[in-house]
């Protein structure tokens, strides 16, 4: 076993001997091994079951995997013969590795504690307060915030990272970086912004800088949407400030629809309207108040031009797939009650000549029509 303690080569000052290198094989191997661990899916549905929430569940296995990775190759090089003291200041920086280590699991600990503030805020402490279930989540969100933010200064602090000693820093850097983190700081006030003055909240149908869908979260930076199809869009939130909102259920969540309709001149206009009304009486989605009502707006050149107006509740989520619906109402009714829904119409006058028409199908006769007279 000598050759195994027998110098092979030297970095620096530290020889490194075979048994060295097969002690930083085993060390950094078995790092390597727990940090695939850490990511594995096992590992992620341990930590969902703690309950701890998806932000959590996403990041702590990244960090838990780097940070065994930095453990198991400082042990492994000190176990090689070159020593790197843990409770030694690293290069540069006043701060050790055990000091990294533990400011890194006091920041996992201030941002768990920021959302279980959150959780614990909206799902217990203010269920029964008698505020609206949106302010309640506003008021949530807002606590949430100031736990993060004075817990991430008093760690930094605690740490020896002292914030007066960044001012300097700040101010060399702060014009260079000012401009990339502008728009950061700008939906981050925005969101505030939202939360404090609501023109939006949980559940709210609104359209915004083309998206249009439900609010599913409004996060710090950004609101979360998910439209009619399913499709999640993320939506920074000073689109909700400077920008126009239309916000479907904002106050009172009964909604407006007007069902525009024309029918062949000739029609029975009483019997138009009767089966129009009748098409909203028969929908479950139609309201009884307001009272369904029919208008005529216009008399076009083909058609005569009504507009059923009807008012909803629920169906402001879907909004297409209810003017869909009473469209196809309204097509079988019409057809039904032997109205005709005309297409358009065009009266074409010769001031001289003839036109020769062939009419096509079972029967084909020349028809001549004669022009009028100039």
């Amino acid at each position: 076993m000598q050759y195994l303690t027998e110098p092979l080569f030297h970095i620096g000052s530290n020889y490194i001997t075979a048994g060295g290198l097969i002690a930083f094989a085993v060390f950094f191997g078995a790092g390597l091994s727990l940090a695939k661990l850490f990511q594995s899916e096992l590992f992620r549905r341990f930590l969902t079951r703690l309950k701890l929430g998806k932000n959590f569940v996403s990041i702590i296995p990244t960090i838990f995997g780097l940070a065994t990775l930095i453990f198991f190759t400082v042990t492994a090089t000190n176990a090689a013969g070159i020593p790197l003291a843990w409770n030694q200041p690293l290069p540069g920086i006043s701060l050790t590795l055990v000091q990294i280590f533990l400011l890194v699991a006091f920041l996992l600990a201030v941002f768990w504690i920021s959302a279980r503030t959150k959780s614990f805020l909206f799902n217990r402490f203010l269920v029964n307060s008698g505020l609206d279930r949106s302010l309640q989540y506003a008021v949530s969100q807002i606590v949430s915030n100031i736990v993060l933010v004075v817990g991430v200064f008093i760690v930094l602090d605690n740490a020896g990272i002292h914030l007066a000693t960044l001012t300097v820093f700040a101010g060399a850097v702060g014009v260079g970086i000012g401009f990339g983190l502008q728009n950061i700081a700008s939906n981050f006030i925005s969101g505030l912004v939202i939360l404090a003055e609501r023109p939006i909240t949980i559940g709210d149908r609104v359209e915004v800088a083309g998206v249009a869908g439900q609010v599913q979260q409004i996060r710090a930076r950004s609101t979360v949407i998910l439209t009619n199809d399913n499709i999640t869009m993320i939506v920074p939130n000073t689109k909700f400030i400077d920008s126009p909102v239309t916000n479907w259920t904002y106050g009172d969540p009964r909604v407006r629809f007007r069902i525009p309709v024309g029918v062949a001149y000739g029609s029975d206009l009483d019997k138009v309207r009767d089966v129009l009304l009748e098409v909203a009486r028969e929908d479950s989605h139609v309201l009884d108040e307001p009272k369904p009502t029919v208008f005529l707006e216009t008399f076009g050149e083909s058609s005569i031009n009504l507009e059923l107006v009807v008012w909803s509740r629920e169906m402001s989520y879907r909004p297409r797939r209810f003017r869909s619906d009473l469209n196809f109402a309204i097509a079988r009714k019409l057809r039904e009650a032997g109205i005709e829904i005309p297409s358009p119409q065009r009266d074409i006058n010769f001031r001289e000549g003839f036109v020769r028409v062939e009419l096509t199908g079972a029967e084909k006769r020349p028809e001549r029509a004669v022009a009028e007279g100039a």
